[in-house]
């Protein structure tokens, strides 16, 4: 992990080229048949069995790309798997299953507050038998990599007018890495890392001519998809999320154990064996919840465990965070360092309170699916709410 890391921490060139090492790992794991581990209807594992092995690939920020099991290409795939056409599937899903190509998901754009996607400005343009593609993307993960085959470009239909539900106005198109008009102008930074060689770029679509038949699904489906895809993929990265964590506790409580300080060890301080245990206890209580989404997206499908997902999605990250962040602070000055994994990971759990929605987005979600219930159960049980008792209504 260090070794393949530290080629992307060093810039230059040579960070976007993928590390040979990493292709070794790849060829064993194929070989092994640990390959598109996260995809049910090729591995045969449920959500809840996937989310254990991607809780063990979290402790290692490079583990999920060895199983090709590596975000937003898992994400694409299932889209593919479940909207594509078989000429789409033979064309972009076969090679991406094989991990001969990556491919990127372009939704978020910098104009716009793009927590409500809704907002989104990128258009797609009919025009006879092609389709013309126009706007701007950021965070599009994967912009960079050096064998990125194709995106999948989400943006509002230009012809729809202002009967037609919001919903329903935004499509996805498959777009070839190599189409005339894309140009990547940068690759983002979090916190300085730009998570060569894969990186998250900002990309814009000018004028871009794809076949009418690149559309995913059917015209006016975007948000139906993009809940499907959404959904699994959540549940990835918060499983993820908690494996990093086990690794940082692991870590402190490793520091804490061989570091003297004031004449007695570090562990044997109170502010420090409070951080384990509270550490312990969020750990626990956020894989449960983990699991029990899983299980609920097993039994009924993402949109049945929308509450579920979102709950799971608001508690992980800040988790991870909270024990990556106590992480660093018992190593010191070098818990800030590439000398240790805390600060890459306490990067990606801050990102991950904001990608794939914003906490305020589930969390409103959240509320706004409890409310619901409790008048529901209130009306159901005829039972007047305390304060028209009190007024004696």
């Amino acid at each position: 992990e260090k070794e393949v890391l530290g080629m992307g921490y060093k810039g230059g060139e040579e960070s976007w080229r993928e590390h040979p090492f990493l292709h070794e790992l790849k060829t064993k794991a194929k070989e092994k048949g640990l390959w598109n581990l996260f995809l049910p209807d090729h591995s045969g594992l449920s959500n809840a069995e996937y989310a254990t092995m991607a809780e063990e690939m979290g402790r290692s920020l490079i583990a999920s790309e060895v199983f090709n099991c590596q975000a937003p290409d898992t994400g694409n795939m299932e889209v593919l798997h479940m909207f594509g056409t078989d000429e789409q599937k033979e064309k972009w899903l076969d090679p991406l299953m094989k991990g001969e190509i990556r491919s990127a998901f372009g939704m978020t754009e910098p104009g716009v507050a793009s927590s409500d996607a809704t907002n989104m400005q990128a258009t797609i343009t009919e025009e006879g038998d092609e389709l013309v593609l126009n706007g701007r993307k950021w965070w599009t993960s994967n912009g960079c990599h050096p064998n990125l085959a194709f995106y999948i470009f989400m943006g509002r239909d230009a012809s729809v007018n202002s009967d037609t539900p919001r919903h329903r106005q935004h499509s996805m198109v498959l777009v070839p890495a190599t189409a005339a008009g894309i140009e990547t102008v940068r690759p983002l930074t979090v916190f300085g890392y730009d998570d060569a060689p894969h990186g998250h770029s900002e990309v814009v679509f000018d004028n871009v001519r794809v076949p009418k038949e690149n559309v995913i699904g059917g015209i006016g489906d975007g948000f139906k998809i993009a809940q499907a895809r959404l959904g699994p993929g959540r549940i990835h990265h918060c499983m993820r999320l908690i494996g990093m964590a086990e690794r940082c506790l692991e870590q402190a409580v490793l520091r804490a154990d061989e570091r003297v300080a004031f004449g007695k060890s570090l562990s044997d301080f109170q502010s420090n064996q409070t951080y384990f245990a509270q550490s312990r206890i969020d750990i626990d209580m956020a894989r449960l919840l983990v699991l029990n989404a899983a299980k609920k997206v097993d039994e009924g499908g993402a949109k049945l465990a929308k509450k579920e997902i979102a709950q799971i999605k608001v508690v992980c990250p800040a988790m991870a965070s909270r024990v990556s962040d106590g992480a660093m602070q018992i190593h010191g000055g070098a818990g800030l360092s590439h000398d240790f994994p805390m600060a890459h990971m306490f990067a990606w759990a801050r990102v991950l309170r904001l990608a794939d929605g914003p906490d305020e987005v589930h969390l409103a979600g959240i509320a706004k699916d409890e409310l619901k219930a409790q008048r529901k159960k209130r009306r159901k049980n005829d039972d007047p709410p305390w304060w028209d008792e009190v007024e004696g209504n």
